[in-house]
């Protein structure tokens, strides 16, 4: 049976002008939030040559892209669908600057299937970058800035989870893994299947300091055991102590650290970092260190941020609903003109009636008008 006309494909929907404004007047609070802290908008297209969007760290999202053919280059082109590696070669590439630059953005991306049963194939990317510092002040600058943005957008942070992938690369390298067996070590430790981790140790061996992984999570105490229970190495120590300096720079803050929560093999090489609100089951923000993903365009450079999807904000959060709108008379009157452009110029919404819809107003969002009452235009509500 053919699908009529106005149907959208599955895990797509229209945002409706009720939704749609309060969406964007949270879009407009978190660019504004992120401006404050120095952050830069950019705006990049959404569509780029398909190795720019999944070469280099990007390549996880390759089965994520939609691909298609431009018709000028003969090129495959990709439909993103996450704009960090855009923001990575606006700043690797076209800006290249030499100090700190801080980059932030918004927009629409496609996903070829769903993450899930509940998300949206168009999520609404709203994140923030941070470059060209390695030190650790970069990464509790963006995990703040992050628990600013979701106070604002509203919605109640229960936890912030924090591994660290640069943790997980020191022991793999110290047990001497192949590449392949190091793939498959991190697709088991990512499950925290703890019976596949023994299977795997027992036939290699060395592999044994990743033991203790699956088990150290929690709270700062669990990074004190951390150093115990895990090899005396130089990269294990700078790993534990970026993690301990978070827990004390930011001890305000709902951090759970857990050294088993890895996430994007390809793509972060250091702090790794989910956000949970509510009773959401689901992340509400990812983010962390990735500091290989410039190399793809030319030079690699210190980098942390995080992004977070507008709709699932907006679901959480507790965002006012705009002002209903003001309805207007259509009447030449010089006052009443001059009432309307005042009204409009202090954010209020006014809209004329036309002809012939009496009484249809409401469904349009208007819940006032403006009436001539003893001589002077006011405005009343909608029905006295």
């Amino acid at each position: 049976m053919a699908l009529p006309p106005w149907a959208l494909p599955e895990y797509f929907e229209d945002v409706l002008p009720a939704a749609a404004q309060r969406l964007e007047a949270l879009r407009r609070q978190l660019l504004d939030q992120f401006r404050s802290y120095g952050y830069q908008l950019v705006i990049p297209p959404s569509v780029e040559y398909l190795d720019a969007l999944v070469s280099g760290a990007g390549q996880d999202m390759d089965e994520s892209t939609w691909k298609l053919v431009d018709r000028i280059s003969g090129r495959t082109l990709g439909l993103r669908a996450d704009m960090t590696p855009q923001v990575t070669r606006i700043d690797a590439h076209v800006l290249n600057r030499q100090g700190v630059t801080r980059l932030c953005y918004c927009g629409a991306v496609a996903h070829a299937m769903p993450r899930s049963t509940t998300a949206s194939r168009e999520p609404i990317q709203i994140g923030a970058e941070l470059y060209g510092h390695q030190g650790i002040e970069a990464d509790v600058e963006i995990l703040r800035l992050l628990a600013d943005s979701l106070k604002l957008a509203g919605a109640t942070t229960t936890r912030i989870d924090i591994g660290h992938m640069g943790l997980f690369r020191a022991l793999a390298r110290h047990a001497e893994l192949s590449e392949a067996d190091e793939q498959l070590l991190y697709a088991i430790l990512q499950t925290k299947d703890v019976p596949a981790l023994r299977e795997f140790v027992a036939t290699r061996p060395a592999a044994a300091v990743l033991l203790p992984l699956p088990g150290l999570y929690g709270g700062p105490e669990v990074l004190v055991r951390a150093m115990s229970e895990l090899p005396d190495l130089p990269a294990v120590h700078e790993a534990i102590g970026e993690l301990l300096h978070l827990a004390k720079h930011l001890a305000d803050l709902p951090l759970s650290f857990d050294l088993a929560d890895l996430r994007g093999y390809h793509y972060h090489t250091g702090l790794v970092f989910a956000a949970y609100c509510g009773h959401s089951p689901a992340a509400v923000a990812l983010g962390g260190r990735y500091n290989e993903v410039g190399k793809a365009f030319g030079r690699a450079r210190p980098a942390t941020g995080f992004s977070m999807d507008l709709r699932d904000l907006l679901a959480l959060g507790e965002v006012a609903a705009p002002a209903g709108a003001v309805l207007a008379p259509q009447r030449e009157d010089a006052e009443l003109a001059a009432l309307i452009a005042q009204l409009r110029a202090q954010g209020e919404i006014v809209m004329y009636e036309l002809p012939g819809h009496t009484g249809a107003w409401r469904e349009a969002g208007c819940d006032r008008r403006l009436e001539l009452k003893d001589g002077a235009w006011r405005v009343v509500t909608l029905g006295e």
